[in-house]
């Protein structure tokens, strides 16, 4: 990716301290914060985050002193994450086998199987769960999405609203085609400003080789945990349906 080039060890570090603790506090992160957490000078850390600016990984919300991570910004992080990921595969974490418990109960019914995995996914991410069963989409978990401070103006509600009406048609059109997909923010079709990401994983099920698990949440999110837990809840459900 040509716009990273540039990047040194510690930019890209500071970035994602940025990412981490934007997720965590859901509020702008200032260059105090940053510093005590790399043990540097306020002045160093605003001379970085003035060059990550001009990369246009981050910004200023107008309001706030502090930085928030840009869609780019959160391609690059999900991007190296990726390539953590692939290079060093996890052992299943407690999340993800308390998912597998659940769906081992429901081997027997494919349905009930990928439903309850949507829960867990839900209950573990705080995100909006989503699947496909046959034809029919399932969701679960508005109430989450709709819950986070991101969602409490309305212009944002409504687009992500539309972007849950057109989620069927869209997932036909783009058949993610990788154990895991990833897309943020303004990369959907739909939806572009809604400032939300889609985490999805296809799967092979008895009613489709092209069947979707994943979850739908504010474009902050824990990303590493995330797309932990989605790409294991896919390759689970194929193993056992």
């Amino acid at each position: 990716m040509c716009y990273n080039e540039g990047m040194t060890e510690r930019q890209r570090q500071i970035l994602s301290a940025i990412i981490e603790q934007h997720a965590e506090i859901a509020a702008p992160v200032g260059s105090v914060m940053l510093a005590k957490l790399f043990n540097v000078s306020s002045a160093t850390i605003r001379s970085e985050m003035a060059k990550l600016e001009e990369m246009g990984m981050i910004e200023q919300p107008h309001t706030s002193a502090g930085r928030i991570p840009t869609d780019l910004g959160y391609r690059f992080y999900v991007n190296s994450l990726s390539e953590a990921h692939a290079s060093q595969p996890q052992l299943p974490d407690r999340g993800a086998r308390a998912i597998e418990a659940r769906v081992q109960t429901h081997s027997d019914r494919a349905d009930r199987a990928i439903r309850s995995a949507v829960d867990s996914l839900v209950e573990l991410t705080h995100n909006l769960g989503l699947a496909t069963i046959g034809d029919e989409l399932y969701l679960s978990g508005i109430g989450n999405l709709f819950s986070q401070p991101e969602f409490l103006q309305g212009d944002h509600v409504q687009q992500v609203a539309r972007l849950l009406d057109n989620l069927e048609p869209w997932l036909r059109e783009a058949a993610p085609n990788e154990p895991l997909n990833v897309y943020i923010g303004s990369e959907n079709p739909i939806g572009k400003t809604s400032g939300v990401s889609l985490i999805i994983s296809r799967f092979r099920s008895p009613y489709s080789d092209n069947s979707y698990i994943g979850v739908l949440g504010p474009t902050r999110q824990s990303y590493d945990k995330v797309m932990r837990l989605v790409r294991h809840t896919g390759a689970m459900l194929e193993e056992v349906l």
